[in-house]
């Protein structure tokens, strides 16, 4: 890979790899609502005018009815959950409880009809995932956090169903607009309980640093750098920094927010990351199939 596809690649593993942190701090001064619309409002206009071609809105149009149900899953009902988990549990968690969504991901497909073929390694994988998941969350769940450790696992099963509607209804549609177009639906949902929920006073500059992270960061600027490195190293190879996000969240919580680095945070980090890795790997017998854009569509 070359210098630039490194320096792309780094970027991507941060860029993903820090919302949860951006989260934490955010949702200290304002409400779970007004959080999501600020992503996706901000996130939207950013990336409407990079996606103004008629050509290119056509297939989101024509393919409405998936777009809905891919932005509730990958956005409009997943950055709820995962924003009102945080305000209980720590960011270094939530980032390592959503590393478990290409695990479920793999499972859904095959419980679904895909084409998924559970070998011995996927199988393996699997249950290497899911005991990853029972170190991070049991902790939790017997000090008094289990609903958040729910939401959380329900952000991981939303993160695992979006591709698959993508990969199945949406392969035609472009990654841009039909990410534009997700936010801007999401934005219209979250407008009515943000002003409900409007906060009396300005949020400090730490709030309003974290918002606007979080959507020019995380949400805008992450597609630009990631369609960047798909242009430089392909899909398959780009989707590789997936695996780093976790790692990333972790350190993010425990440098900048002192969150405790505990065995069972690296036990779990260690058995998820080698779960996905068996579960999601390709057999060598499997095509690869061409791919122009990724399946994963919507920013962490």
């Amino acid at each position: 890979m070359s210098l630039r596809g490194w320096v792309l690649f780094a970027a991507m593993s941060v860029i993903w790899g820090i919302p949860y942190l951006l989260i934490k701090i955010a949702v200290e001064g304002v409400s779970v609502p007004v959080l999501v619309l600020a992503r996706t409002a901000i996130g939207a206009a950013v990336l409407l005018p990079l996606a103004l071609s008629r050509a290119a809105w056509a297939p989101v149009l024509r393919h409405w009815r998936p777009v809905l149900v891919f932005a509730f899953f990958e956005i409009i009902a997943a950055w709820l959950l995962l924003s009102d988990a945080e305000r209980h549990i720590s960011s270094s968690l939530t980032g390592l409880l959503v590393a478990a969504a290409p695990i479920i991901a793999a499972l859904l497909d095959r419980l679904t009809g895909g084409e998924t073929r559970f070998g011995v390694k996927r199988i393996a994988g699997l249950a290497v995932g899911l005991v990853g998941v029972a170190v991070l969350a049991g902790p939790a769940l017997t000090g008094g956090s289990a609903w958040p450790v729910t939401e959380v696992l329900l952000v991981a099963t939303c993160y695992a169903i979006a591709p698959l509607v993508a990969a199945r209804y949406l392969g035609d549609v472009p990654t841009l607009p039909l990410t534009a177009a997700c936010l801007g639906v999401a934005a219209l949902v979250y407008a009515a309980p943000a002003a409900a929920t409007w906060p009396d006073h300005l949020p400090s500059t730490r709030i309003l640093l974290a918002l606007a992270g979080l959507a020019v960061v995380c949400t805008a600027l992450a597609f630009i750098v990631f369609f960047a490195l798909i242009r430089e190293v392909g899909a398959a190879r780009a989707l590789v920094f997936t695996y780093v996000n976790p790692a990333v969240a972790l350190a993010a919580g425990v440098i900048v927010l002192n969150e405790p680095l505990t065995p069972w945070n690296l036990a779990g980090l260690a058995l998820i990351l080698a779960g996905s890795v068996l579960a999601t790997r390709r057999p060598d017998a499997d095509p690869v199939p061409a791919m122009s854009e990724p399946t994963r569509v919507a920013p962490r």
